[in-house]
């Protein structure tokens, strides 16, 4: 089984934390969709005979599309691959794009999972980030939404400056009050060349506590296992049989395709990433031409994957299955590089399965860089 995730590289306007490719000029939005159905055409052969269990519109703000553009690429996707019978098909939205007839729409096309960036239900964290809705537009847009779909999650961030614990417990017990079965959350990160890191740099915003993020996760956690939700990944949260599949197929390192600008495929031996421009996406894409570069993993690059991705996950890392695929020097290594943090109580062993502990789960990708075998 594989995926295919369908990069729409729009947005209304650019959240202050936000480095993912996008651009808010929506011109040559109609040529952008072209240029993806004619991209799953010219990598229809790469699959093989995979078939296709998810598909997953990111961006961006893939809710900027109109809805027989989305139904438009949904068909090409069913044009050039297997796909099994019912896919999850899920859609980043975010709550201003989703009126309550635009909901209605949507749940009698094949989209069948949302995805709403939330972010937040106060209006001075969604000024701070500088989303493109409000307060209200969050909770209304989830109100009409579980009328029409089963299948829902929300974002939400922890770690902002100036959302003390008490906000951000109401912030946990509004999503709880809606009844989803998902919620992904994420700690607010600083990355480089953001409009955040230059407010920050100027003291208009105060610098990111990471104390107090790592305080707010641990709330997060024990709010959301109370109340039922598996904490499957680190940032997610799901109650049984509303794992997402898609992200799931990541952790589990399926094979998934990324079609669009900036998109990332992986087919178990190799990496590849298309350009992060539209304008030369789309141009190239027009004359034929792939406008990807390609990375080949070595054995170690993928035991450092499985180790990284696996420390994330309820399914832990498998010794058994390292010595089997990457041999018994990398199985070795991982026990010998893990001790200190077993005896630390960041990591504990479940038979032949290295998880982190409650409190080491924060730590996940850190520790996983120390457990990496370096060449």
């Amino acid at each position: 089984m594989s995926g295919i995730y369908i990069h729409i590289p729009f947005c209304k306007q650019a959240c202050h934390y936000c480095d993912f490719h996008f651009s808010t000029q929506m011109k040559k939005k109609d040529a952008m969709v072209d240029a993806l159905i004619r991209e799953m055409e010219l990598r229809k052969n790469e699959l093989g005979d995979e078939v296709v269990e998810t598909i997953y519109f990111g961006g961006g703000t893939p809710s900027v599309l109109e809805l027989q553009e989305l139904e438009r690429l949904i068909q090409a996707v069913y044009d050039h691959y297997k796909v099994i019978e019912n896919p999850e098909i899920t859609l980043e939205a975010n709550p201003d794009d989703l009126s309550n007839d635009r909901i209605i729409q949507l749940s009698k096309s094949p989209v069948n999972r949302l995805s709403i960036g939330i972010q937040s239900f106060f209006e001075e964290d969604l000024k701070l980030m500088n989303r493109a809705h409000n307060a209200q537009e969050a909770e209304n847009c989830i109100e009409e939404a579980v009328k029409h779909f089963d299948n829902i999650t929300i974002d939400l961030i922890y770690g902002i400056p100036g959302m003390d614990h008490d906000r951000w417990k109401a912030n946990i017990q509004k999503a709880l009050d809606f009844r989803l079965p998902h919620i992904s959350s994420y700690a607010l990160t600083v990355e480089p060349k953001t409009a955040l890191e230059k407010l920050i740099q100027k003291g208009t915003v105060p610098q990111v506590d990471d104390g107090q993020a790592q305080e707010q996760f641990h709330i997060l956690v024990d709010v959301l296992e109370e109340h039922g939700f598996v904490n499957y990944e680190i940032s997610n949260f799901g109650k049984p049989g509303y794992f997402s599949k898609n992200n799931t197929a990541y952790w589990q390192g399926k094979k998934y395709l990324g079609i669009g600008p900036s998109a990332h495929s992986y087919d178990g031996i190799s990496r590849t990433w298309n350009i992060r421009n539209n304008s030369i996406y789309i141009k190239q894409i027009q004359q034929g031409i792939l406008p990807s570069e390609k990375e080949t993993l070595t054995l170690t690059d993928r035991y450092n994957e499985y180790v990284m991705t696996g420390l994330r996950t309820i399914w832990g890392v498998s010794k058994e299955k390292i010595a089997k695929e990457f041999g018994p020097n990398y199985a070795n290594y991982l026990e010998h590089q893990s001790e200190k943090f077993t005896e630390q109580q960041l990591l504990f062993w479940e038979e032949a399965l290295l998880h982190t502990t409650k409190q080491g789960k924060f730590l996940a990708d850190g520790i996983a860089a120390d457990l990496f075998f370096l060449e």
